[in-house]
């Protein structure tokens, strides 16, 4: 028992240390680095207490306000299409049925229009061989209209794009109906490109949504654009963009310590919130966890010279919990609610316990043997 008492004295003495599992021993600087040197956790980490004042300066600069963005709308304005090989086009001279190429029910305008070869050019009755590719339909009316006077007095000329075949952007990832969408006359967005693919699928992640144009990737988010109004994020696509929504598996949040069901929990449509997390879990266990450790631990923003912020809920006031409710959650937190110090004792003693038992019976059948002896 000498042996047991003097183990138990270590156990005591050496604190936090000896003590099973993980914990945040807030309110105090016991941290040492891998050199056995202490230091300051506030030099490594920014601490928070959750109060209403941080909530409010929280969704003051959470919720941007709408934005118009007038490079978008300049560039929608002065859009025109340009005709590259493969479209086809539909020319029409009034009062001349002769060379106008009907489209009757067996024939559809495409397949009755002029195609545009792959060097460019189409070829037109008393016209002859035109380079079209790389022109706005405008452009070719003027110069069909132009050469025509020689054999027409004040020819009326119309050219429209029967079929558009020669650019197309992709769309991958989670949407419904992942494909290719041709480029038309009608300009074409980040925004309609993806509803035009029926939409966002369940796992989508609408905050990660990427562009790739000759080479480079931009990243956006449609979460913003939806919910904030933030044009920003839309932009018009080019031939060849590659548009990929992302699968929501990285976009959750982690719920660890004292709770009855520790777990990931992924983002939704909506905000995540403290309560939501916990609530998930199935609340924090009552019998062990201190409910003024409730820490939500993030990484810190680039650039800071931190690693982590973290941030303290003390909940042993219920009515605390409306707080959480407000605390929205960012993607890769970290939710941990602490054990009770007596909880984290227990954990001590049942550590000791059958090593004290142990050396208890051995003393006792030491001491029967003495006695036979």
């Amino acid at each position: 028992m000498k042996y047991c008492l003097a183990a138990l004295l270590a156990f005591t003495l050496s604190g936090c240390s000896a003590i099973p599992g993980s914990h945040i021993p807030y309110g105090s600087s016991d941290w040492y680095s891998d050199d056995g040197e202490e230091f300051d956790i506030e030099e490594q980490v920014e601490i928070y207490q959750i109060t209403p004042a941080l909530i409010g300066d929280l969704l003051a600069r959470g919720e941007p306000t709408p934005t118009f963005n007038a490079d978008l709308d300049a560039q929608m304005k002065a859009y025109d299409y340009i005709v590259s090989s493969g479209d086809v086009l539909n020319i029409t001279v009034w009062d001349h049925p002769e060379l106008t190429i009907p489209a009757g029910s067996e024939r559809s305008p495409q397949e009755a229009g002029n195609w545009v070869h792959h060097d460019g050019a189409i070829f037109y009755p008393y016209v002859g061989e035109v380079q079209v590719a790389g022109l706005r339909v405008t452009e070719i009316r003027a110069i069909l209209r132009e050469r025509l006077r020689e054999y027409i007095q004040d020819p009326q000329v119309d050219v429209t794009v029967a079929a558009f075949r020669s650019k197309r952007i992709y769309v991958t990832g989670e949407v419904n109906q992942p494909g290719t969408q041709p480029i038309s006359n009608v300009p074409l967005t980040l925004l309609e490109a993806v509803s035009q693919s029926g939409g966002l699928t369940e796992a989508a992640d609408w905050s990660d949504v990427t562009l790739t144009r000759n080479g480079q990737t931009q990243r956006y988010s449609l979460r913003e654009l939806y919910q904030h109004g933030n044009t920003s994020q839309n932009i018009l696509l080019l031939s060849n963009d590659i548009v990929h929504v992302a699968r929501n598996d990285a976009a959750k949040v982690f719920v660890l310590g004292e709770v009855e069901d520790p777990q990931s929990i992924r983002f939704g449509r909506s905000d995540l919130t403290l309560a939501e997390a916990l609530t998930e879990a199935g609340g924090f266990v009552q019998a062990t966890a201190d409910a003024s450790g409730i820490f939500v631990v993030r990484k810190a923003p680039l650039g800071s010279d931190k690693l982590a912020q973290v941030f303290q809920l003390n909940a042993r006031n219920a009515t605390a919990l409306v707080l959480a409710d407000q605390f929205k959650l960012q993607q890769r937190d970290i939710v941990y609610v602490t054990a009770a110090p007596i909880a984290r004792w227990n954990r001590v003693i049942a550590q000791i316990l059958p090593t004290a038992q142990a050396v208890y019976f051995f003393g006792r059948a030491e001491g029967e043997v003495n006695r036979v002896d």
